[in-house]
C-alpha cells in the first residue's frame, strides 16, 4: 500500500515537514507520494522522502484508490484492499475546516473511509491507516486523546487530536515535542 498526500497548505510547515518525515520513516520512503507540491525548496525537501508531483491527485490516475477523509461515511477495515490511500495533507484546525472533503473527496469520484470520528494529524492518520491495512481493526488500537506538554510548572500546551499509543508510549515523529515547545 502507497499513501499519496495532498499538499493542502499555502506552504511546508514544519510541523507539516515532521510529520511527513515520519510517514516515510515509518511507511518506506518508496511508499509516499506528494502531490500538490509548489517551490523548487520544497520539491527538493520532499524529494529526500518520497515521490514528488507538482499536479494534483485529481489531475492523475491510481488504480485501486481511496481517500481517508474524517468526513467520509464508512470507516476503513483490514477487509479493504486499496493500493493506495489518499489523504490531505494538512495542518488541522479546530473546528474542521473539512479541507480534504472540498479540495479531494468532492472532485474525485473513487472509494472513501475515515479512520473514526476524530481527526487526526496526517502522521497518526497514515499511520492508523498502515496498522488497518496490517489487518488491526480501528477498535483494537489504542489512542491517547490529546497530547499534553509541561513547558514549565504552570504551562503546558495541548494538542487537542488522538495519538496512537503503543506498549505505553505515543506514536509521535523524533523532535514533535521539542517543536511543540518552541513553535506555540
Amino acid at each position: 500500500m502507497k499513501f499519496i498526500i495532498e499538499h493542502l497548505d499555502p506552504r511546508l510547515w514544519k510541523w507539516s515537514e515532521l510529520e511527513y518525515k515520519h510517514i516515510s520513516d515509518f511507511a518506506g520512503k518508496e511508499n509516499v507520494i506528494f502531490t500538490k507540491i509548489k517551490g523548487l525548496k520544497t520539491i527538493e525537501k520532499l524529494k529526500k522522502l518520497g515521490t514528488v508531483y507538482e499536479k494534483s491527485v485529481k489531475d492523475m490516475k491510481f488504480p485501486n484508490a481511496c481517500i481517508l477523509d474524517p468526513h467520509a461515511i464508512e470507516t476503513l477495515s483490514p477487509k479493504d484492499n486499496f493500493d493506495y490511500l489518499i489523504m490531505g495533507g494538512v495542518l488541522g484546525d479546530n473546528p474542521p475546516q473539512k479541507r480534504t472533503s472540498k479540495e479531494i473527496t468532492s472532485k474525485m469520484n473513487i472509494p472513501v473511509r475515515n479512520l473514526g470520528e476524530k481527526q487526526m494529524s496526517t502522521n497518526t492518520a497514515a499511520y492508523v491507516a498502515l496498522k488497518i491495512n496490517q489487518g488491526v481493526p480501528l477498535e483494537k488500537i489504542e489512542f491517547e486523546d490529546q497530547l499534553i506538554i509541561k513547558v514549565s510548572p504552570s504551562e503546558e500546551i495541548i494538542l487537542d487530536f488522538p495519538y496512537v499509543k503503543e506498549n505505553g508510549k505515543l506514536v509521535l515523529p523524533e523532535g514533535y515535542i521539542e517543536m511543540a515547545k518552541t513553535e506555540y
